[in-house]
Protein backbone atom coordinates (compact mmCIF):
# COMPACT_ATOMS: atom_id res chain seq x y z
CA UNK A 1 0.00 0.00 0.00
CA UNK A 2 1.00 3.49 -0.90
CA UNK A 3 1.15 6.09 1.34
CA UNK A 4 0.96 9.39 -0.03
CA UNK A 5 0.23 13.41 0.65
CA UNK A 6 -0.84 16.39 -1.21
CA UNK A 7 1.56 18.19 -2.69
CA UNK A 8 0.67 21.89 -2.39
CA UNK A 9 -0.09 23.86 -6.14
CA UNK A 10 0.74 20.49 -7.74
CA UNK A 11 -1.07 17.17 -9.38
CA UNK A 12 1.87 15.68 -8.03
CA UNK A 13 1.63 13.35 -4.72
CA UNK A 14 4.91 13.17 -1.95
CA UNK A 15 5.31 8.88 -1.49
CA UNK A 16 6.16 8.38 2.08
CA UNK A 17 8.60 6.40 3.14
CA UNK A 18 9.96 6.29 6.90
CA UNK A 19 8.21 8.42 9.18
CA UNK A 20 10.91 10.00 12.07
CA UNK A 21 9.84 11.83 14.94
CA UNK A 22 12.36 13.97 17.28
CA UNK A 23 11.60 14.09 21.24
CA UNK A 24 12.56 16.65 23.39
CA UNK A 25 13.61 19.12 20.76
CA UNK A 26 12.59 22.42 22.84
CA UNK A 27 13.84 23.08 25.91
CA UNK A 28 10.09 24.66 27.31
CA UNK A 29 8.83 21.17 26.38
CA UNK A 30 11.02 18.96 27.79
CA UNK A 31 10.65 21.02 31.37
CA UNK A 32 6.96 20.75 31.10
CA UNK A 33 7.77 16.72 30.47
CA UNK A 34 10.01 17.17 33.71
CA UNK A 35 13.28 16.23 32.00
CA UNK A 36 16.56 18.98 31.95
CA UNK A 37 17.37 19.87 28.20
CA UNK A 38 20.86 21.12 29.58
CA UNK A 39 21.62 17.29 31.03
CA UNK A 40 18.79 15.47 28.03
CA UNK A 41 19.65 16.08 24.28
CA UNK A 42 16.79 15.35 21.80
CA UNK A 43 16.26 12.08 20.38
CA UNK A 44 14.59 10.23 17.67
CA UNK A 45 12.21 7.66 17.45
CA UNK A 46 10.00 5.94 14.73
CA UNK A 47 6.09 5.44 13.63
CA UNK A 48 5.08 3.52 10.47
CA UNK A 49 3.40 4.48 7.23
CA UNK A 50 -0.10 3.23 8.82
CA UNK A 51 0.05 6.41 11.61
CA UNK A 52 -0.12 8.70 8.87
CA UNK A 53 -3.40 10.34 8.31
CA UNK A 54 -4.43 13.34 5.72
CA UNK A 55 -5.61 16.60 6.47
CA UNK A 56 -9.43 16.47 7.27
CA UNK A 57 -9.54 12.58 8.69
CA UNK A 58 -10.96 11.78 11.44
CA UNK A 59 -8.32 11.10 14.38
CA UNK A 60 -10.00 7.93 16.24
CA UNK A 61 -9.19 7.55 19.87
CA UNK A 62 -7.80 4.89 20.76
CA UNK A 63 -9.85 2.56 22.94
CA UNK A 64 -6.95 1.22 25.34
CA UNK A 65 -6.10 4.43 26.52
CA UNK A 66 -7.36 7.57 28.98
CA UNK A 67 -5.69 10.40 28.45
CA UNK A 68 -4.44 10.94 24.20
CA UNK A 69 -2.41 14.59 23.92
CA UNK A 70 -2.15 16.36 20.90
CA UNK A 71 1.77 17.51 20.10
CA UNK A 72 1.93 20.40 17.27
CA UNK A 73 5.12 19.76 15.11
CA UNK A 74 6.63 21.35 11.77
CA UNK A 75 7.03 18.82 9.22
CA UNK A 76 10.44 18.20 7.28
CA UNK A 77 9.76 16.18 3.64
CA UNK A 78 12.89 14.68 2.30
CA UNK A 79 13.70 15.17 -0.90
CA UNK A 80 16.96 12.52 -1.94
CA UNK A 81 18.68 10.07 -0.50
CA UNK A 82 21.73 10.72 1.95
CA UNK A 83 23.46 9.16 4.59
CA UNK A 84 25.90 11.07 7.30
CA UNK A 85 24.89 14.26 5.61
CA UNK A 86 27.30 17.71 6.82
CA UNK A 87 24.94 20.05 8.90
CA UNK A 88 26.02 22.54 5.97
CA UNK A 89 25.12 20.88 2.97
CA UNK A 90 21.56 19.61 5.06
CA UNK A 91 19.68 22.13 2.51
CA UNK A 92 20.20 19.92 0.04
CA UNK A 93 17.89 16.90 1.40
CA UNK A 94 14.97 19.16 1.88
CA UNK A 95 11.98 18.77 -0.33
CA UNK A 96 9.32 21.07 1.45
CA UNK A 97 7.39 21.26 4.66
CA UNK A 98 4.26 20.45 6.28
CA UNK A 99 2.18 20.71 9.86
CA UNK A 100 2.01 17.50 12.00
CA UNK A 101 0.20 16.70 14.76
CA UNK A 102 2.12 13.82 16.75
CA UNK A 103 -0.85 11.99 18.76
CA UNK A 104 0.35 10.51 21.91
CA UNK A 105 -1.42 8.47 24.64
CA UNK A 106 0.55 9.84 27.24
CA UNK A 107 -0.84 7.10 29.86
CA UNK A 108 0.09 4.18 27.66
CA UNK A 109 3.65 6.13 27.48
CA UNK A 110 3.99 6.67 31.25
CA UNK A 111 3.56 3.19 31.87
CA UNK A 112 5.77 1.87 29.12
CA UNK A 113 7.95 4.04 30.46
CA UNK A 114 7.79 3.20 34.12
CA UNK A 115 8.59 -0.50 32.84
CA UNK A 116 11.74 0.23 30.43
CA UNK A 117 9.55 -0.83 27.85
CA UNK A 118 9.06 0.77 24.30
CA UNK A 119 6.26 3.32 23.19
CA UNK A 120 5.06 1.90 20.03
CA UNK A 121 1.01 1.76 21.41
CA UNK A 122 1.29 4.97 22.55
CA UNK A 123 3.11 7.00 19.62
CA UNK A 124 2.86 4.32 16.72
CA UNK A 125 -1.01 3.60 16.37
CA UNK A 126 -3.18 3.75 13.48
CA UNK A 127 -3.37 7.20 12.15
CA UNK A 128 -1.57 8.78 15.19
CA UNK A 129 0.32 11.03 12.44
CA UNK A 130 -1.87 13.68 11.03
CA UNK A 131 -0.39 15.55 8.47
CA UNK A 132 -0.85 18.44 6.25
CA UNK A 133 -0.25 18.61 2.33
CA UNK A 134 3.55 19.27 1.23
CA UNK A 135 4.59 22.93 0.24
CA UNK A 136 7.66 22.25 -2.10
CA UNK A 137 10.70 24.68 -0.30
CA UNK A 138 14.09 24.92 0.95
CA UNK A 139 14.87 26.06 4.14
CA UNK A 140 15.36 29.48 3.48
CA UNK A 141 11.83 29.79 1.66
CA UNK A 142 10.34 28.55 5.45
CA UNK A 143 12.22 31.66 7.26
CA UNK A 144 9.31 34.11 6.26
CA UNK A 145 6.57 32.06 7.92
CA UNK A 146 6.17 32.75 11.64
CA UNK A 147 5.19 30.82 14.45
CA UNK A 148 2.96 27.36 14.76
CA UNK A 149 -0.11 27.93 16.70
CA UNK A 150 -3.03 25.30 17.62
CA UNK A 151 -6.31 25.52 18.74
CA UNK A 152 -8.70 23.21 20.32
CA UNK A 153 -12.77 24.05 19.54
CA UNK A 154 -11.67 27.47 18.91
CA UNK A 155 -9.02 28.09 21.60
CA UNK A 156 -5.32 28.85 21.30
CA UNK A 157 -4.01 25.68 23.53
CA UNK A 158 -0.35 25.35 21.69
CA UNK A 159 1.93 28.23 20.66
CA UNK A 160 5.88 28.13 19.65
CA UNK A 161 8.95 29.23 17.35
CA UNK A 162 10.16 26.44 15.17
CA UNK A 163 13.44 28.60 15.40
CA UNK A 164 13.52 27.92 19.12
CA UNK A 165 14.43 23.82 18.39
CA UNK A 166 17.31 22.58 20.40
CA UNK A 167 18.71 20.65 17.28
CA UNK A 168 18.09 23.16 14.63
CA UNK A 169 16.88 21.38 11.07
CA UNK A 170 20.30 21.22 9.49
CA UNK A 171 21.24 19.56 12.77
CA UNK A 172 18.73 16.94 13.17
CA UNK A 173 19.30 16.25 9.88
CA UNK A 174 22.88 15.35 10.19
CA UNK A 175 22.18 13.86 13.62
CA UNK A 176 19.55 11.37 12.14
CA UNK A 177 21.54 10.60 8.90
CA UNK A 178 24.86 9.15 11.28
CA UNK A 179 22.68 6.28 12.41
CA UNK A 180 19.48 6.19 9.80
CA UNK A 181 20.02 6.53 5.64
CA UNK A 182 17.42 9.01 4.62
CA UNK A 183 15.14 8.53 1.98
CA UNK A 184 13.34 10.53 -0.64
CA UNK A 185 9.61 10.53 1.03
CA UNK A 186 10.82 10.50 4.50
CA UNK A 187 9.17 12.83 6.96
CA UNK A 188 10.90 14.15 9.90
CA UNK A 189 8.25 15.49 12.74
CA UNK A 190 11.00 18.12 14.23
CA UNK A 191 9.40 17.92 17.85
CA UNK A 192 7.09 19.42 19.58
CA UNK A 193 6.76 23.12 21.61
CA UNK A 194 5.61 23.31 24.93
CA UNK A 195 1.80 23.30 25.47
CA UNK A 196 0.70 19.60 24.86
CA UNK A 197 -2.68 18.79 26.49
CA UNK A 198 -5.49 16.73 26.31
CA UNK A 199 -8.17 15.81 23.65
CA UNK A 200 -11.25 14.13 23.82
CA UNK A 201 -13.71 12.82 21.27
CA UNK A 202 -15.64 15.87 19.38
CA UNK A 203 -13.01 18.14 19.57
CA UNK A 204 -11.88 19.85 16.61
CA UNK A 205 -8.51 20.68 16.49
CA UNK A 206 -6.52 23.02 14.02
CA UNK A 207 -2.78 23.71 13.44
CA UNK A 208 -1.10 26.52 11.55
CA UNK A 209 1.98 28.07 10.55
CA UNK A 210 1.60 31.86 10.67
CA UNK A 211 1.72 32.77 6.85
CA UNK A 212 1.25 29.38 5.81
CA UNK A 213 -1.78 29.26 3.93
CA UNK A 214 -2.21 25.45 4.49
CA UNK A 215 -4.41 24.13 8.03
CA UNK A 216 -4.30 20.84 9.22
CA UNK A 217 -7.65 19.82 10.57
CA UNK A 218 -9.13 16.94 12.35
CA UNK A 219 -11.72 16.22 14.38
CA UNK A 220 -11.65 13.53 17.36
CA UNK A 221 -14.20 10.77 17.10
CA UNK A 222 -14.60 7.57 19.97
CA UNK A 223 -13.27 4.73 18.57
Amino acid sequence: MKYLLPILDSTDTFAVNKIICLGRNYAEHAREMGHDPEREPPFFFFKPQSALAQNGADFIYPHYSQQVEHELELVIAIGKSGYQIAEDQADEWVAGFALGLDMTCRDIQKAAKAMGRPWELAKGFDGSAPCSAIQRASLADLEPFGELVLTRNGREVQRGDWRDMVWSIPALIAEVSRYVRLEAGDLIFTGTPAGVGPVEPGDELVARLEGFTEELRLRVVAA
